[in-house]
Order: structure tokens, then sequence, then C-alpha cells
């Protein structure tokens, strides 16, 4: 039997940034191939989508003159095949059943964007009060590891309080594979509520804390369980606002974890010797209840989820890891994470072992912070221009040679030491903040949620042993084999990364990706 006659029909996307099947409109007739907006002038851009017969369609294949009724059904027919299929993660066709990989800055090719605007740029600015009260703790660790080992905790082993702040970021990117699924279905208004609550509480029972299993009750399993309720709203909001630049709305947003981390350290080298840690403690349980107010009122979503879509399941989609390039990039993460945390959680105490007053050393984790706002915002407006995986893998070379050169040697000397905590701040300040943006182009925007959630659980058991892991290398042989575990650790991230983008578009460095 010969193949069914295809002839073409015409869809339009409008200002309103939804595709044909959430509300068609007429228009004239197109050259357009398949899935390319023309080069119209209008606001609004066209499709030409292929239609076999058997389908229903309008009587005539020529350029509309009305808005009858069957040319209606018949674009609201050819419409269905091209918007991203709910059970893929990328747009697909009847001639391309496979995962589809996008160069464009996102899959999502049949939707417009607003890429700015003034609910836009509020988005941002409720994402980064949500980033702040996240990030900005998860940046601030040290201060709290070094406080804790000398004060309620001194007579627990360096491995031991580790887990305090492993399980935190264990809990707040495990159990976004559960928040990731629930966000996309239902949006960000309740989750992110119920995140600002635990995290604030956490903080303020944290103050009478005393004993171990205190302070894991409360510090890493509410405070991580609130930061894993705001992680995918915060990012994943974005997203629903920008596509080109993305990237840029992204690192703006993701500068709060520096700003925090700059901001709460030196907060507490000034609390803390005058006013105690219970009070310091309820004072960022305050500071977290006010970040909450423009979070919970400004992250929202636009785009409706996949027309008759029910909530997916809340367990990672192991199917995704069928596409060797996501594979990569995930076990990229994990050992990006296993390289992060341990100078992110070990640097005060490195100073204090190597002769630096406790208080001053609160000051190498704002100078590391101070360069990571930097890369956070400079990092993305690059990823925009040259591509976010070519940005990516320069920033993790950068943190690998730091390590490398100037932690190793520092030793006792101070000023080596500030500059790789500037130095390495810049470079990992886009490690995070540029992870969603990587992966949002393998996958179409209306399962973001989940598959960002499905890598963060692979990063999350990284962040549960990496500190660990560190505080064990360090009471068993000392300073150089922690900075030698997190280097390695950037190496192995690197290879990954570079294998993720040879895979996606091979070896020219020049290609945009």
């Amino acid at each position: 039997m010969p193949p069914p006659r295809e002839s073409h029909v015409t869809t339009t996307t409008g200002d309103a940034g939804v595709s044909a099947p959430y509300g068609v409109t007429n228009s004239s007739s197109s050259s357009s191939p398949p899935h390319h907006r023309s080069n119209n002038s209008s606001s609004d851009s066209t499709l030409d989508v292929p239609i076999a017969d058997g389908e229903k369609t309008s009587p005539t294949d020529s350029a509309s003159s009305s808005d009858t009724e069957p040319e209606v059904e018949a674009v609201r027919v050819a419409s269905r095949r091209t918007i991203p299929d709910a059970n893929h993660y990328g747009p697909t066709t009847e001639k391309d059943p496979e995962l589809e990989l996008e160069r464009s800055p996102s899959a999502a090719t049949t939707i417009d964007f607003p890429e700015g605007g003034v609910t836009g740029w509020l988005v941002v600015f409720g994402s980064f009060c949500a980033m702040l009260s996240l990030y900005g703790l998860i940046n601030s660790a040290a201060v709290f590891e070094s406080y804790f080992s000398t004060h309620q905790l001194k007579d627990n082993s360096p491995s031991e309080i580790g887990w305090i702040f492993s399980l935190y970021l264990f809990i707040v990117f495990f159990v976004g594979v559960q928040v990731g699924p629930i966000f996309d279905r239902y949006g960000a208004r309740l989750i992110v509520a119920m995140g600002c609550l635990l995290i604030t509480l956490s903080l303020l029972l944290l103050s009478w804390c005393t004993e171990y299993y205190q302070i894991i009750l409360t510090y890493s399993v509410m405070g991580g369980l609130g930061g894993a309720l705001l992680n995918c709203p915060a990012y994943g909001s974005i997203a629903h606002f920008f596509n080109v630049r993305r990237g840029f709305a992204t690192g703006i947003a993701s500068t709060a974890g520096g700003i925090g981390g700059v901001i709460f350290p030196i907060v507490l080298r000034e609390l803390l010797p005058t006013i105690g840690f219970n009070w310091s403690s309820r004072v960022l349980a305050l500071i977290m209840l006010g970040l909450a107010i423009p979070a919970n009122l400004f992250i929202k979503t636009r785009l409706p989820p996949a027309k008759g879509e029910k909530v997916q399941s809340v367990w990672p989609d192991f199917s995704v890891f069928k596409d060797a390039r996501f594979a990569c990039a995930a076990l990229g993460v994990f050992f990006m994470e296993w390289g992060l945390f341990v100078p992110l959680t070990y640097i005060v105490s490195y100073a204090v072992d190597h002769g630096q007053d406790a208080t001053e050393s609160y000051l190498l984790l704002s100078y590391l912070n101070a360069g990571s706002v930097l890369g956070r915002v400079l990092p993305g407006i690059l990823a925009d221009k040259i591509g976010r995986f070519n940005v990516i893998i320069i920033t993790i070379a950068i943190c690998l040679i730091t390590g490398l050169a100037l932690w190793l040697p520092a030793g006792h000397s101070n000023s080596m030491l500030i500059v790789y905590a500037v130095l390495f701040g810049f470079g990992s300040g886009s490690n995070i903040g540029l992870v969603p943006v990587c992966l949002g182009q393998l996958c179409d925007h209306r399962k973001f949620g989940r598959l960002f959630s499905t890598a963060m659980m692979v990063a999350s058991f990284g962040t549960l042993s990496s500190v660990p892991i560190g505080g064990a290398l360090l009471s068993g042989s000392g300073w150089t084999a922690v900075i030698l575990f997190s280097s390695i650790s950037y190496a192995v991230a690197l290879a990954f990364y570079t294998a993720t983008r040879v895979l996606a578009v091979g070896w020219n460095p020049l290609t945009v990706f």
C-alpha cells in the first residue's frame, strides 16, 4: 500500500505564549518548514505541519480566507502532532520518536516566552529571595562546621560533624525528586510556602540544640526538607518566563547564594562573640522569615501542563539515562558536587588549623562567596552567547586548577588562601547555577521539573558522601588528602561534561552548545 499523502495546514502561535492546542487562530499560508518559526514580521509566528490522509482536514490546502469551523478543527488535529509529547523529554514527531536534542537554548520551540517584562523579572526576584534562604545557608556551612567543632560537638570527630551538612544537602536534592513532578503539575504556591516555613523553623529550633541528634533533626532534616521544597520552584519558575535569556536570568537569581554566603558569615562573625549562638540563630530565622514574603508573592508558573496530563510518578525517571548525553551530564553533576562542598565546608577549619584566628577566618568564606557572585552573573551572560556547556566546562577547569595550584601549597600563607578563595569562588559560582540551564537543553520545558530532579537525585548521593569522606580523610591523612580528593573529583566531572558536549555536537570547540 502506498504511503499516505501529506498535505499542509498552518497553525499560529500568538503572544500568549501557548501553541495551537490551547488557542487556535487563523493565519495565512507559510512556506516555513515544520517546527520552525517563520520570519514574519508580525508578532505571531506560523508553523507548517504535515497531515496524513485519514485525518480530518479543511476542504483546501491553500491560504484560508475565513475562520470556518472545519478549518479550525483541522488545525487542532495538526497541531497535536507538534506539541511536546507528554511521554518524552523533548519535542517529538511521528517521524522522530526518539529523544531529540536541540542546539537552541530550549527544545520547546513551539512556545513563545516573554523574555522579561515586569512579571518575569519579579519571578526572578522571588527566586533570588528563595535561593538566598537556601544557598545562603549552604554557602555558610563552614561557619557552622567550625563553631560546632569547637563548642557543642567538640567531642565528635570531623567525619561525624560532616554528616550534619552532607545529610542536609542530600535531603535538599533527593527529596527534589518528589517535588519536581508536583511542581510541574500544580505550580509553586503551596510548595514555596511550606519550604519557607520549614527553613525558618529549623533555625529557630536550632537555637536550643546542644546535642548531636538534635542538630541532625533540626538543621539537617527539617532545614533540608525546607530547602528541597524551595529548590525546584526557584529554578523551574524562571524556565516558564525565559528561554533565550534563561542563562542570564538564572545567573541573576543564583547570585543570591553568593550574596548570602558573603552576608551571613559577616553577620555571624559579629553576633556570635556578642550575643552567642542561640540568639544568632534566631536572628537568622528572622531574616529567613523576611525573605519568605517576596518569595511567596512573586514565584509563580505561567505555562499550563500538557493537555490531559496527570501527575507524574514522584520517583525518578531512569529511562532518561538511556540518552548517553544525559547520563554523562548527570554523572558530571555528581562528581562536581563531590568536589564543590569539601572546600565550602572545610576552608574555615583549614585556616584555623594553619594559625588564623577562628573569628577572622570567617572572612575567608565571605571572600569565596564574593567571588562566586561574579561567577554566577558573568558565566550566565556568556552562557547565552557561547553556549552553556562550553561555559561550565571552563569554570570546572578553573576550580580544578586553583585547587592544585593555590589551595594545596597555601599552608600558612594567608594571602595565597585569600586568592584561592576568590578564584575558586568565581569558578564554582556557576557550578550550581548553570546545571539547570544545561540540563534544560536536554528536555522539553514541561518535563523540566522531573528531569532536573532526577539529575539532582544522582547528585544527592555525591553530597551525602563528599563531606564525611573529606572528614575521614582529614582525620586519617591530613589536609593534603582532602584537597586532592576535591581536585580529583573536579577532574572527573570535567571529563563527563566534556563527554556530554562531544556526544551532542562533536569535538569542534567553536560550536555553541
